[in-house]
């Protein structure tokens, strides 16, 4: 069935089509020029390169008969309830790889649900070559639950460090009394499981992550503490460790890359890293933060080369490792560009990555720089930590410390923050007194392009921009009484 022309759609639907046009403007990165296109048609796409604003909007917009069709990847098959009357899956590959018997259950899963629809449907379009494996596949048993202690997973070595660290399990005894409770207990043969935990405690032993007292149970080290306070797999807290241990001995701090490059998470290293953008950037650095490129170790005589086509061998775990420095610095360099209220959407373009990536470094380097200052505060490193604390609040408000007041206001982050400060809002208290009119121009300003909007369409955006300015003053009225009872409170 062809979707039916614009003027044929019910009005009420057409409007809410709208409606979400408009929400999905308002959002931080804008709307999307492909969406702005097709959204009116009743179609639109997810995947995880949207930003977490965008993809609310859509798959409600779905979920309520707003959007007809959705074009998705296999992110809409694990964790989203997206029930469809049919579902066309394009092929059975991710990648090279055939999907997996789970996959392909959870997404043919999406056709048809109880009190969506009476039936469902699921196409498959696949290769001629592809047809034999693709109907081995859907007639293929689910794989039974996997326990994530198994070693491929490496799950052992954080549970058994955890456990030890709580105190929860120190003697031999204790430990496999623990490791009895547990799904591998069930699934593999006794003698692999107790090998499996005897060279899991020599590991974590080795690694300075635990010692054996002069009664033979088991402690955490200082080290092992810090690892399970900053929430880390003991893998990443050694190399976040070595790392530290570095910058103990060299810290720049007339400059903001080192401070960056710490707070960075070590798994946050998403997509390709573009080299020719990390030469381009690594050229535009001032004194001060080169030096921080030869004490976490990178060469730019390296970048350069790898600009011009050369490759990093990852053969080795050294070599691996010195990769991961190369990377968590490419990452940095975003970082640094999201704390200097660059938009979310700008980033993305300067380092040709989905806007979703970028958003999602945004969100998780957050909790790993609180993990980071509990390291260090684990660590006895009290001066570091100090450091790396001043710096947080400007991680979380995306913005330079002169806007870090108006960044505690609902809605005002980033960007908008520093269009604020330019349009003369400089304290919360300038806020407050405002009308919420007076702050729909600047609020206007703070999109990422010009709006050419129906007459209709205009007064409903301006609608949502009054409610949105309502709240900002409100937000700003609310931390204002707080500061002021607070000075009040100090007074006396």
């Amino acid at each position: 069935m062809v979707l039916p022309p614009v003027d044929a759609v019910d009005p009420i639907i057409m409007n809410r089509r709208r409606d979400l046009l408009s929400d999905l403007r308002n959002t931080s990165g804008g709307l999307d020029q492909v969406l702005e296109k097709t959204v009116l048609m009743g179609v639109a796409f997810h995947h995880a390169g949207l930003t977490t604003e965008e993809r609310d909007l859509v798959a409600a917009a779905y979920d309520e008969g707003v959007l007809k069709v959705m074009v998705a990847t296999c992110s809409l098959a694990a964790g989203i309830n997206l029930p469809a009357r049919r579902v066309i899956l394009h092929g059975a590959r991710m990648g090279s790889d055939l999907v997996g018997p789970s996959m392909l259950r959870q997404m043919r899963g999406r056709a048809g649900r109880k009190g969506k629809d009476e039936i469902g449907e699921t196409h498959l379009c696949c290769q001629k070559s592809d047809l034999e494996s693709v109907a081995e596949l859907m007639e293929a048993e689910i794989p039974s639950v996997e326990s994530c202690l198994v070693p491929g997973k490496r799950g052992m070595k954080r549970a058994l460090l955890e456990v030890i660290a709580t105190k929860l399990a120190i003697s031999s005894d204790a430990i496999d009394d623990y490791v009895k409770k547990t799904l591998l207990y069930h699934t593999i043969d006794q003698e692999e499981l107790r090998s499996m935990v005897e060279m899991t405690l020599k590991d974590l032993l080795e690694n300075k992550l635990v010692e054996q007292t002069q009664s033979s149970s088991y402690e955490a080290t200082r080290l092992g503490q810090a690892v399970v306070a900053s929430s880390l797999a003991p893998e990443d807290g050694l190399f976040v460790h070595k790392e530290l241990r570095k910058s103990l001995e060299a810290f720049v701090l007339d400059g903001e890359m080192h401070v960056l490059y710490t707070f960075t998470p070590v798994q946050a290293m998403q997509g390709n890293t573009n080299r020719q953008i990390f030469r381009k950037e690594v050229d535009m650095l001032d004194e001060n933060n080169l030096r921080v490129l030869g004490f976490v170790g990178l060469k730019p005589l390296l970048i350069n080369k790898m600009a011009h086509g050369g490759s990093m061998k990852e053969s080795t775990p050294e070599e691996i490792e010195i990769a991961r420095v190369y990377k968590r610095f490419y990452t940095a360099l975003q970082l640094r560009d999201l704390c200097n209220e660059m938009p979310v959407h700008v980033v993305a373009r300067k380092y040709d990555l989905p806007r979703g990536t970028i958003q999602n470094l945004a969100q998780t380097c957050h909790g790993f720089a609180a993990g980071m200052i509990k390291f260090c505060e684990k660590m006895d490193w009290g001066a570091l930590a100090a450091v790396l604390d001043h710096f947080s609040d400007r991680l979380k408000a995306g913005a330079k410390s002169d806007l870090l007041a108006l960044a505690e206001i609902t809605f005002i982050k980033s960007r908008t923050a520093r269009i604020f400060w330019d349009n003369g809002y400089k304290t919360v208290g300038a806020i407050t007194g405002a009308d919420s009119k007076e702050l729909i121009p600047i609020l206007l300003l703070a999109q990422p392009r010009k709006l050419r909007l129906a007459s209709d369409d205009e007064e409903k955006y301006h609608a949502k921009f009054l409610a949105k300015a309502a709240k900002i003053v409100e937000s700003a009225s609310r931390i204002w009484e707080r500061q002021i009872q607070q000075e009040i409170y100090e007074e006396e």
